[in-house]
């Protein structure tokens, strides 16, 4: 029987303050174990929380770019709950006043559009980690992560398949990237998504059983653990059998999830106003000053790129996938007024450098401008396209301006003429057979010269200019 897979996603991240939520402590990923906590995010007795004005700032940016109301008066609630890595037994959390409500996010997958709406986004402390040993079987707790500010970005049930579910989280990354409010690193923990799935029979209205996959931390993970679950849940029905609602754990070494424990409709957190903690309040003045403070998110920058700028969508979108590449080619094609060749340079060449050498976007070592600069002088034929690519090779080594690379290594181009016509003449007089083949007929003789006379010029002069210098040289040698 065909089942309809119904997915909701809860993301979580990690904020990218200078300390904790409740306390001084630095946020840093890494480090010795326990070396970055103090008697408040370990929850010593007489201690009290300080919230951070930044991450309640960076909550409602995070907001306010997926499309989010924002609440003028919002609290902080207290959800009771032990667990080791958590060691005050509650959590600082959110329940009935977040700070943002009914978002959305637009996709597209397959040329088609659609709505993924947010129910809400919360801020809360992330809890510590347990270190488990397999082989002598204990756990240790690492509290470095307890206190870090973190945002919690529940969906509707409103992502049908995995593709789907992949879109709405690289477009939520990108928004939150581009916000400058998290790092998003899924590989360090900074980004972590749990899936809620179910699947229902075609044709039918009602939702089936829904299972939870916790902290799911790559993209690659969230595809195939969607795809495995609806597998299972359809296979499970398909037997006669019935899904229960549990909370499951994903292998993706093997590629399949097992059962952690059972979960009913209802957990009895006993939420309450956390007491040690003022409500918040704003003004609408406050939030549009948030508001105005964020930059241009992706889906505006994509548009201003393909539409302005004439860039193809899919070069548009390769450089929209890193905030850092986005900003050298708006700066590179303010400079230039070329922006199509301020993207080629940057999707052919800069890109393919980063892989070689292992840097990321982040760590290239000049900026738009000296880009636009390289750009302008290959229009202004100030250098030529392949010398070009010499150029921005250096520019990577030694980080000097592409005009000063350019004079001080003999790339510049030869623009006198008669200095062009004075080598290929020397090259017609070097290469007499050569000269006669092709006034005897053989025109595939003229690349050759051609060639010599671009190989004796170093790539410096125009390639038309000497085409042209050549043939008038082999004409006169016609006459």
């Amino acid at each position: 029987m065909p089942y309809l897979p119904t997915i909701g996603l809860e993301i979580h991240v990690e904020l990218s303050t200078g300390s904790k939520l409740f306390c001084g402590c630095p946020v840093s990923f890494g480090g010795e174990p326990n070396s970055r906590c103090c008697p408040v995010c370990t929850s010593v007795p007489g201690t009290l929380p300080v919230l951070n004005r930044a991450a309640v700032q960076y909550a409602i940016k995070a907001g306010l770019a997926l499309n989010c109301e924002i609440g003028l008066f919002s609290k902080f609630d207290r959800k009771n709950y032990f667990y080791p890595d958590l060691p005050k037994a509650y959590q600082i959390s959110q329940f009935d006043l977040p700070f943002c409500l009914d978002g959305y996010v637009d996709i597209e997958l397959n040329g088609e559009q659609k709505r993924i709406r947010i129910e809400r986004i919360h801020l809360e402390e992330d809890a510590g980690k347990l270190v488990h040993d397999g082989l002598d079987k204990y756990s240790l707790a690492d509290y470095n992560r307890c206190g870090v500010p973190l945002i919690e970005i529940v969906t509707k049930p409103d992502i049908a398949s995995a593709q789907e579910a992949k879109a709405f989280v690289e477009k939520v990354r990108l928004c939150l990237l581009y916000a400058g409010v998290s790092d998003c690193k899924m590989e360090e923990g900074s980004m972590r998504v749990d899936v809620n799935t179910s699947v229902r029979p075609v044709g039918t209205d009602e939702l089936g059983t829904r299972t939870e996959m916790k902290n799911l931390n790559s993209i690659r993970s969230i595809v195939r653990c969607i795809e495995s679950e609806t597998a299972r849940q359809a296979s499970v029905l398909d037997s006669g059998g019935r899904v229960v609602q549990e909370t499951r754990r994903w292998d993706d070494n093997k590629g399949e999830s097992r059962a952690m424990r059972s979960k009913e409709n209802a957990h009895d957190y006993r939420y309450f106003p956390e007491p040690d903690i003022i409500p918040a309040e704003f003004t609408q003045e406050q939030i549009e000053a948030l508001r105005a403070s964020l930059p241009k998110m992706p889906h505006e920058r994509y548009l201003e790129y393909t539409g302005k700028m004439g860039l193809p969508g899919s070069d548009a979108n390769q450089i929209l996938e890193s905030v850092a590449l986005a900003d050298i080619f708006e700066d590179a094609a303010a400079i230039s007024a070329n922006p199509r060749t301020s993207a080629s340079l940057i999707i052919v060449e800069i890109l393919r450098r980063l892989n070689d050498m292992g840097l990321s976007p982040e760590q290239i070592p000049f900026d738009g401008a000296a880009l636009g600069k390289l750009v302008k002088m290959m229009d202004e034929r100030q250098i030529t396209a392949n010398n070009a690519k010499k150029v921005l090779t250096l520019m990577f080594e030694t980080k000097d301006s592409p005009d000063k690379i350019a004079k001080d290594n003999g790339f510049a181009v030869i623009s006198d003429v008669a200095g062009i016509k004075s080598v290929v003449s020397d090259i017609l007089k070097q290469n007499e057979k050569a000269v006669g083949e092709y006034l005897a007929g053989n025109a595939k003789t003229f690349g050759f010269l051609m060639g010599q006379c671009v190989g004796a010029l170093s790539g410096r002069a125009d390639p038309q200019v000497v085409r042209a210098v050549l043939q008038e040289l082999l004409q006169k040698g016609q006459d």
